[in-house]
Protein backbone atom coordinates (compact mmCIF):
# COMPACT_ATOMS: atom_id res chain seq x y z
CA UNK A 1 0.00 0.00 0.00
CA UNK A 2 1.26 3.83 -0.37
CA UNK A 3 1.00 6.14 2.08
CA UNK A 4 -0.81 8.86 2.08
CA UNK A 5 1.13 11.99 2.80
CA UNK A 6 -1.05 14.95 3.17
CA UNK A 7 -4.46 16.31 2.75
CA UNK A 8 -5.79 19.43 1.02
CA UNK A 9 -8.35 21.47 2.71
CA UNK A 10 -12.19 20.08 2.57
CA UNK A 11 -14.90 22.30 0.61
CA UNK A 12 -17.02 22.40 -2.28
CA UNK A 13 -16.91 19.01 -4.54
CA UNK A 14 -13.90 18.92 -6.40
CA UNK A 15 -13.65 18.24 -10.45
CA UNK A 16 -10.26 18.21 -11.41
CA UNK A 17 -6.73 17.92 -10.10
CA UNK A 18 -3.26 18.35 -11.86
CA UNK A 19 0.22 19.74 -11.49
CA UNK A 20 2.36 22.31 -13.63
CA UNK A 21 5.63 23.00 -12.33
CA UNK A 22 5.61 23.55 -8.56
CA UNK A 23 2.27 24.11 -7.90
CA UNK A 24 -1.02 21.72 -7.29
CA UNK A 25 -4.05 23.10 -9.26
CA UNK A 26 -7.42 22.00 -7.49
CA UNK A 27 -10.70 22.68 -9.71
CA UNK A 28 -13.70 23.33 -7.66
CA UNK A 29 -17.84 23.40 -8.41
CA UNK A 30 -18.37 27.10 -7.60
CA UNK A 31 -19.07 30.35 -9.31
CA UNK A 32 -15.84 32.18 -8.54
CA UNK A 33 -12.52 30.99 -7.53
CA UNK A 34 -13.00 27.75 -8.74
CA UNK A 35 -9.10 26.76 -9.57
CA UNK A 36 -7.27 27.00 -6.00
CA UNK A 37 -3.64 26.49 -6.29
CA UNK A 38 -1.10 25.17 -3.79
CA UNK A 39 2.44 25.07 -3.23
CA UNK A 40 3.26 21.78 -4.22
CA UNK A 41 6.07 21.23 -1.47
CA UNK A 42 3.88 23.20 1.31
CA UNK A 43 0.67 22.59 0.42
CA UNK A 44 0.07 26.08 1.34
CA UNK A 45 -2.94 27.67 -0.68
CA UNK A 46 -1.14 30.40 -2.80
CA UNK A 47 -3.70 32.27 -4.95
CA UNK A 48 -7.10 31.29 -6.40
CA UNK A 49 -8.22 31.81 -10.27
CA UNK A 50 -11.57 33.02 -11.29
CA UNK A 51 -12.52 31.35 -14.60
CA UNK A 52 -15.51 33.60 -16.32
CA UNK A 53 -18.60 32.00 -17.86
CA UNK A 54 -18.31 28.70 -16.34
CA UNK A 55 -20.27 25.77 -15.35
CA UNK A 56 -20.55 21.84 -15.35
CA UNK A 57 -16.91 21.41 -15.07
CA UNK A 58 -15.68 17.76 -15.48
CA UNK A 59 -12.32 17.41 -15.52
CA UNK A 60 -8.81 19.39 -15.52
CA UNK A 61 -5.35 18.87 -16.86
CA UNK A 62 -2.23 20.46 -17.13
CA UNK A 63 0.48 20.94 -20.04
CA UNK A 64 4.00 21.73 -18.93
CA UNK A 65 5.60 22.16 -22.29
CA UNK A 66 3.02 25.16 -22.58
CA UNK A 67 2.34 26.12 -19.18
CA UNK A 68 -1.02 25.99 -19.26
CA UNK A 69 -4.08 24.62 -17.55
CA UNK A 70 -7.54 22.98 -19.44
CA UNK A 71 -10.49 22.57 -17.82
CA UNK A 72 -13.37 20.62 -19.65
CA UNK A 73 -16.81 22.80 -19.29
CA UNK A 74 -19.29 20.29 -19.97
CA UNK A 75 -22.93 22.26 -20.11
CA UNK A 76 -21.20 24.96 -22.35
CA UNK A 77 -19.24 22.40 -24.70
CA UNK A 78 -15.79 23.74 -24.84
CA UNK A 79 -12.69 24.13 -23.10
CA UNK A 80 -10.93 26.69 -20.80
CA UNK A 81 -7.27 27.22 -21.36
CA UNK A 82 -5.46 28.80 -18.85
CA UNK A 83 -1.65 30.43 -18.13
CA UNK A 84 -0.28 30.36 -14.80
CA UNK A 85 -0.96 34.00 -14.56
CA UNK A 86 -4.56 33.01 -14.79
CA UNK A 87 -5.57 34.43 -17.96
CA UNK A 88 -8.09 32.69 -20.07
CA UNK A 89 -9.85 31.60 -23.48
CA UNK A 90 -11.84 28.99 -24.37
CA UNK A 91 -12.98 27.05 -27.77
CA UNK A 92 -16.33 24.93 -28.18
CA UNK A 93 -15.78 21.23 -28.51
CA UNK A 94 -19.22 20.79 -30.30
CA UNK A 95 -19.68 17.81 -28.09
CA UNK A 96 -19.88 17.26 -24.18
CA UNK A 97 -16.68 16.52 -22.99
CA UNK A 98 -15.69 14.78 -19.91
CA UNK A 99 -12.21 13.19 -19.10
CA UNK A 100 -8.94 15.24 -20.69
CA UNK A 101 -5.68 14.47 -20.64
CA UNK A 102 -2.38 15.73 -22.74
CA UNK A 103 -0.12 13.48 -24.75
CA UNK A 104 3.67 13.27 -26.03
CA UNK A 105 3.02 16.21 -28.77
CA UNK A 106 1.87 18.11 -26.62
CA UNK A 107 -2.07 18.25 -27.62
CA UNK A 108 -5.19 17.77 -25.82
CA UNK A 109 -7.00 15.23 -25.68
CA UNK A 110 -11.11 15.40 -25.07
CA UNK A 111 -12.64 11.76 -24.00
CA UNK A 112 -16.72 12.88 -25.28
CA UNK A 113 -18.57 10.63 -23.73
CA UNK A 114 -22.29 10.39 -25.19
CA UNK A 115 -20.69 10.19 -29.00
CA UNK A 116 -18.19 7.57 -27.95
CA UNK A 117 -14.95 9.52 -29.60
CA UNK A 118 -11.79 11.03 -28.94
CA UNK A 119 -10.95 14.72 -29.77
CA UNK A 120 -7.63 15.96 -30.30
CA UNK A 121 -6.95 19.93 -30.30
CA UNK A 122 -3.81 21.81 -30.27
CA UNK A 123 -3.10 23.93 -27.42
CA UNK A 124 -5.33 27.07 -28.71
CA UNK A 125 -7.59 24.90 -29.89
CA UNK A 126 -7.31 23.73 -33.48
CA UNK A 127 -9.12 20.26 -34.28
CA UNK A 128 -6.14 18.26 -35.43
CA UNK A 129 -8.23 14.80 -35.60
CA UNK A 130 -11.49 13.02 -33.76
CA UNK A 131 -11.88 9.10 -33.27
CA UNK A 132 -14.63 7.05 -32.29
CA UNK A 133 -14.20 4.12 -30.73
CA UNK A 134 -15.45 0.59 -30.55
CA UNK A 135 -19.41 -0.05 -30.59
CA UNK A 136 -18.92 -2.02 -27.48
CA UNK A 137 -16.62 0.83 -25.84
CA UNK A 138 -19.85 2.36 -23.99
CA UNK A 139 -19.65 5.66 -21.95
CA UNK A 140 -16.12 6.15 -22.25
CA UNK A 141 -15.07 8.65 -19.43
CA UNK A 142 -11.28 9.25 -19.92
CA UNK A 143 -8.34 8.49 -22.58
CA UNK A 144 -4.27 8.58 -22.59
CA UNK A 145 -2.38 8.23 -25.13
CA UNK A 146 0.96 5.90 -24.48
CA UNK A 147 3.84 6.98 -26.03
CA UNK A 148 3.13 4.32 -29.33
CA UNK A 149 0.36 5.90 -29.69
CA UNK A 150 -2.27 3.32 -28.76
CA UNK A 151 -4.84 4.60 -26.11
CA UNK A 152 -5.70 3.54 -22.54
CA UNK A 153 -9.78 4.24 -22.07
CA UNK A 154 -11.76 3.65 -19.13
CA UNK A 155 -15.81 3.01 -19.87
CA UNK A 156 -18.88 2.50 -18.35
CA UNK A 157 -21.62 4.38 -16.91
CA UNK A 158 -23.70 2.92 -13.52
CA UNK A 159 -26.51 1.41 -15.70
CA UNK A 160 -24.28 -0.34 -18.16
CA UNK A 161 -23.53 -4.25 -17.99
CA UNK A 162 -19.55 -3.54 -18.88
CA UNK A 163 -17.34 -2.14 -16.79
CA UNK A 164 -13.50 -1.94 -18.63
CA UNK A 165 -10.47 -0.16 -18.79
CA UNK A 166 -9.45 -0.86 -22.52
CA UNK A 167 -6.32 -0.64 -24.73
CA UNK A 168 -7.17 0.63 -28.30
CA UNK A 169 -5.41 0.66 -31.06
CA UNK A 170 -3.91 4.26 -32.37
CA UNK A 171 -6.28 4.33 -34.93
CA UNK A 172 -9.18 4.04 -32.42
CA UNK A 173 -11.22 0.98 -34.13
CA UNK A 174 -9.84 -1.93 -32.49
CA UNK A 175 -9.54 -3.26 -28.89
CA UNK A 176 -6.44 -5.04 -28.15
CA UNK A 177 -6.96 -6.35 -24.24
CA UNK A 178 -8.95 -5.06 -21.81
CA UNK A 179 -9.35 -5.78 -18.06
CA UNK A 180 -12.91 -6.26 -16.61
CA UNK A 181 -16.00 -6.87 -17.96
CA UNK A 182 -19.04 -7.16 -16.47
CA UNK A 183 -20.05 -4.86 -13.41
CA UNK A 184 -18.72 -5.97 -10.00
CA UNK A 185 -16.84 -5.81 -6.53
CA UNK A 186 -13.92 -8.62 -6.79
CA UNK A 187 -10.77 -8.16 -8.37
CA UNK A 188 -10.69 -7.73 -12.14
CA UNK A 189 -14.01 -6.13 -11.91
CA UNK A 190 -15.41 -2.81 -11.50
CA UNK A 191 -17.96 -0.21 -10.84
CA UNK A 192 -17.51 2.73 -12.85
CA UNK A 193 -14.07 3.00 -13.59
CA UNK A 194 -14.00 7.33 -14.26
CA UNK A 195 -10.49 8.48 -14.23
CA UNK A 196 -6.74 7.11 -15.29
CA UNK A 197 -3.38 8.26 -14.70
CA UNK A 198 0.02 6.65 -16.44
CA UNK A 199 3.38 6.82 -14.96
CA UNK A 200 6.49 6.87 -17.30
CA UNK A 201 6.33 2.88 -17.62
CA UNK A 202 2.97 2.71 -18.71
CA UNK A 203 1.47 1.40 -15.44
CA UNK A 204 -2.10 2.32 -14.80
CA UNK A 205 -3.99 4.09 -12.51
CA UNK A 206 -7.82 3.26 -12.08
CA UNK A 207 -10.17 4.90 -10.22
CA UNK A 208 -12.94 2.73 -9.76
CA UNK A 209 -15.54 5.14 -8.19
CA UNK A 210 -18.23 3.01 -6.80
CA UNK A 211 -15.94 0.14 -5.57
CA UNK A 212 -14.19 3.50 -3.58
CA UNK A 213 -10.80 2.13 -4.25
CA UNK A 214 -7.74 3.06 -6.95
CA UNK A 215 -6.22 -0.51 -8.09
CA UNK A 216 -3.08 -0.40 -10.45
CA UNK A 217 -2.55 -2.16 -13.96
CA UNK A 218 0.60 -3.21 -15.64
CA UNK A 219 2.04 -1.84 -18.96
CA UNK A 220 -0.52 -4.72 -20.58
CA UNK A 221 -3.86 -3.85 -18.67
CA UNK A 222 -3.07 -7.00 -16.31
CA UNK A 223 -3.79 -6.84 -12.52
CA UNK A 224 -0.94 -5.56 -10.00
CA UNK A 225 -2.74 -4.69 -6.93
CA UNK A 226 -5.26 -2.11 -5.01
CA UNK A 227 -3.30 1.00 -4.35
CA UNK A 228 -4.81 1.81 -0.98
CA UNK A 229 -6.70 1.23 1.99
CA UNK A 230 -10.29 2.59 1.95
CA UNK A 231 -9.81 4.33 5.22
CA UNK A 232 -7.71 6.79 3.35
CA UNK A 233 -10.77 8.04 2.02
CA UNK A 234 -13.72 9.75 3.25
CA UNK A 235 -15.91 9.18 -0.22
CA UNK A 236 -15.33 8.30 -3.69
CA UNK A 237 -11.90 8.66 -6.10
CA UNK A 238 -13.26 10.58 -8.75
CA UNK A 239 -10.50 12.25 -10.13
CA UNK A 240 -6.55 11.31 -10.68
CA UNK A 241 -3.20 13.16 -11.20
CA UNK A 242 0.25 11.62 -11.28
CA UNK A 243 3.45 14.39 -10.82
CA UNK A 244 5.71 11.28 -12.03
CA UNK A 245 8.89 13.30 -11.09
CA UNK A 246 8.15 13.34 -7.53
CA UNK A 247 6.44 9.98 -7.29
CA UNK A 248 2.78 11.85 -6.24
CA UNK A 249 -0.67 10.59 -6.86
CA UNK A 250 -3.18 13.22 -6.00
CA UNK A 251 -6.66 11.46 -5.41
CA UNK A 252 -9.79 12.98 -5.44
CA UNK A 253 -12.07 12.35 -2.48
CA UNK A 254 -15.48 13.16 -3.11
CA UNK A 255 -18.37 12.41 -0.71
CA UNK A 256 -21.64 11.38 -2.46
CA UNK A 257 -25.12 11.87 -0.96
CA UNK A 258 -28.51 12.04 -2.27
CA UNK A 259 -27.22 11.12 -5.70
CA UNK A 260 -24.64 14.33 -6.28
CA UNK A 261 -20.98 15.31 -4.62
CA UNK A 262 -21.59 17.37 -1.29
CA UNK A 263 -17.98 17.92 -0.50
CA UNK A 264 -14.29 16.72 -1.21
CA UNK A 265 -10.75 17.55 -1.24
CA UNK A 266 -7.62 15.86 -2.27
CA UNK A 267 -5.58 13.59 -0.84
CA UNK A 268 -1.81 13.43 -2.14
CA UNK A 269 -0.26 9.58 -1.41
CA UNK A 270 3.31 8.74 -1.88
CA UNK A 271 4.02 6.01 -4.89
Amino acid sequence: MVQAVHTLPEGEPVYGVTSLADEVYVLRGKERDQVEVYDVNSYCLQRCLTVPDIGGVRDMTSCEHYRCVYIANNSGECIHRLDVQGASTRWYVHDKPRGLSVNAAHNLLVTCRVVRKIKEFSSHGDLLRELTLPDDVINPRHAIQTPNGEFIVCHGDRDDAVHRVCKISADGRDIIKSHGGQRGSDIGQYRMPIHLAVDNNEFVFVADLDNRRVTLLSPTVDYIRQVFSLDDLKGVPSRLCLDINRRRLYVVDNQWKDDKYTAGHVVAFSV
